[in-house]
């Protein structure tokens, strides 16, 4: 590790510990200041814990957007339990950006996860389709003027393995089918995630934030600092393309255990953010 990535890492992890301090429920930080992006956390990484439980670890951690996974809002919630939802949300000053992943497999897949989505008031699906969907999603994204986008999984599956696979599918497509550029699978793909959203910046709609330790598919999710993908030059792109999306959080590893490793994550992205060039 460089000089500069350890001062980084180690700035980070200070910067993050102190947001383990308790923090109170209305917080005046979010992270609108064009130099921070928009962090939040990707669902999943919360898969085995309620939503309060969720939300107080993002408070802890200051960070203010959520992807929202259906185990936390489930597609058949009413409107009471959607309006219940958002109140939570708000109350622990959490705004809840999207859905998703959502694996659509048949036409009906597609018809719910595009009604639950407007339902739940958010103007971005994370999906995972079948190929063979995609005239359909196409018409969808027009009907209820609505982006999608396409989750990547590297090489641990053949369907939507790195981000060409889906800018080749879409490109012809309407505009607002584009991607969920998961860095890290993108890199385990044995791909550059810098030079891809450089070159896809137009179509990259939502960013799981992650690191990984090895760019091969045997590669791990790590805290963000300490993986083989350069985050500051990342970061850097991001600045150059005026990425205007969320960069969410996806942490996978001690996902029974996450608050420290997310902490780290977020001081360590905050860090970066605040050394300019």
């Amino acid at each position: 590790m460089n000089t500069r990535r350890a001062f980084l890492q180690q700035a980070g992890t200070a910067f993050a510990l102190g947001g383990i301090a308790p923090t109170l429920a209305h917080s005046t930080t979010t992270q609108t200041n064009n130099d921070l992006f928009k962090l939040g956390i990707a669902g999943y990484s919360f898969v085995h814990f309620k939503l309060e439980q969720a939300l107080e670890m993002m408070q802890k951690i200051d960070v203010n957007y959520l992807c929202i996974k259906d185990f936390h809002l489930p597609f058949n919630s009413t409107d009471a339990q959607i309006t219940a939802f958002h109140a939570a949300l708000k109350q622990a000053n959490v705004t809840g950006y999207a859905v998703g992943p959502i694996y659509m497999k048949t036409v009906q897949d597609i018809e719910n996860g595009f009604e639950y989505a407007k339902r739940v008031g958010v103007k971005l699906i994370v999906g995972v389709p079948n190929d063979e969907l995609l005239p359909l999603i196409d018409q969808k994204v027009k009907e209820y003027d609505m982006r999608y986008a396409i989750h990547i999984h590297g090489p641990d599956i053949k369907l939507w393995p790195n981000a060409t696979s889906v800018i080749n599918a879409v490109k012809n497509l309407d505009p607002r089918l584009g991607l969920c550029f998961d860095m890290g699978h993108d890199a385990r793909y044995g791909d550059d995630p810098i030079a891809d959203l450089k070159k896809y910046a137009s179509r990259i709609f939502d960013i799981h934030l992650k690191n990984v330790t090895a760019a091969t598919k045997e590669g791990k999710t790590c805290e963000l600092g300490r993986g083989v993908i350069d985050i500051p030059a990342f970061v850097a792109m991001l600045r150059k393309i005026k990425y205007a999306g969320c960069c969410s959080l996806e942490y996978e590893k001690d996902m029974k255990d996450p608050l420290a490793g997310l902490a780290e994550s977020a001081g360590y992205f905050k860090g970066v953010c605040a050394v300019k060039k």
